[in-house]
């Protein structure tokens, strides 16, 4: 992280990547609650050898919890089969579903994110670590700074998925916050409305983040202007990172402060720098190895309209 924000953005900020609780002691091994495994053409289950696709046989994956351990089917074969996925929620309960590209019946899970329960469709997108959805809850809420908030206005919560991250703002600063959330997977926004219902001003919209951004620089009145420069943008895209259209859109729109979730220290620092030709200076970073015995690592930055 240090070395990408020197090297793209030209920012020289100390940042250490934080363990989460556990790992340290358990040597960063049985974390991922979700796992997708391989068939080969014989039907054998496995994970693909380094850098190929070939399926290999195993009989544990240490980097899998011990439920996920359990229910993986290992010496099965499945043919006409072309992947598993394991998910464990937050219900200990594992789901096994088999990918053969007919229609799959969409299963509800529900994670719990300290008292909060979300739900979501079983193969839809949650966070892999075991404690990383409420890091980043956490993470998230700390974050915004509480003098640059404002719960009437225009918030936006990118890339929103089931509503993680709205709903972190939400708690921390009551249930008339108005927030919008934005994903593009129409699922996911489904859920999203669900698990932010009890928000008055809470909304969730399938759009593509790039699109919506840019109508509202086009369409948006000058009132909803001033509630959009009042906002706090929370981003959390893709490993490719929001990229320049959405960061000249937001630079455009001049929110008070975008809290940016990052899971590539390199695109964040891209980004970083794109967002400092528009007017933004990097003001903290925080870092977390959510992914252990890997090279990568999720961070927390909050940038806000650099000083005249």
């Amino acid at each position: 992280m240090v070395d990408s924000l020197s090297r793209m953005a030209h920012v020289d900020m100390d940042v250490k990547v934080q363990a989460l609780p556990g790992d340290d002691e358990s040597d960063g091994l049985g974390w991922r609650t979700r796992v997708s495994l391989h068939v080969a053409d014989d039907g054998l289950v496995g994970p693909y050898a380094s850098r190929s696709h070939r399926v290999i046989p195993v009989e544990t994956l240490p980097l899998a919890t011990a439920g996920v351990n359990g229910a993986a089917p290992f010496g099965q074969r499945f043919p006409g089969v072309e992947g598993i996925d394991l998910v464990a929620p937050s219900d200990g309960h594992v789901r096994m579903l088999l990918i053969d590209g007919k229609a799959q019946r969409r299963d509800t899970i529900t994670e719990r994110v300290h008292d909060r329960e979300f739900k979501l469709e079983a193969g839809g997108f949650w966070q892999v670590h075991r404690r990383a959805a409420e890091t980043l809850y956490d993470a998230v809420q700390s974050s915004v700074d509480e003098a640059l908030f404002d719960p009437r206005a225009a918030n936006l919560d990118l890339y929103g998925g089931v509503g993680l991250l709205a709903a972190a703002v939400g708690d921390r600063f009551g249930d008339t916050v108005r927030i919008t959330s934005v994903e593009s997977d129409e699922v996911a926004t489904e859920f999203a409305g669900d698990n932010l219902a009890e928000w008055v001003g809470a909304a969730s919209l399938t759009a593509r983040v790039d699109r919506y951004l840019q109508n509202l620089v086009r369409e948006a009145s000058p009132a909803e202007r001033r509630r959009l420069q009042a906002a706090t943008v929370v981003l959390d895209p893709p490993r490719a990172g929001a990229k320049k259209p959405v960061v000249d859109a937001l630079a455009e729109l001049r929110p008070a402060q975008v809290v940016y979730v990052a899971c590539d220290p390199v695109a964040l620092a891209r980004d970083v720098a794109l967002f400092a030709e528009r007017g933004y200076e990097l003001r903290s970073v925080r870092s977390f190895d959510l992914f252990p015995h890997t090279h990568h690592v999720e961070s927390v930055a909050v940038l806000v309209p650099a000083a005249s």
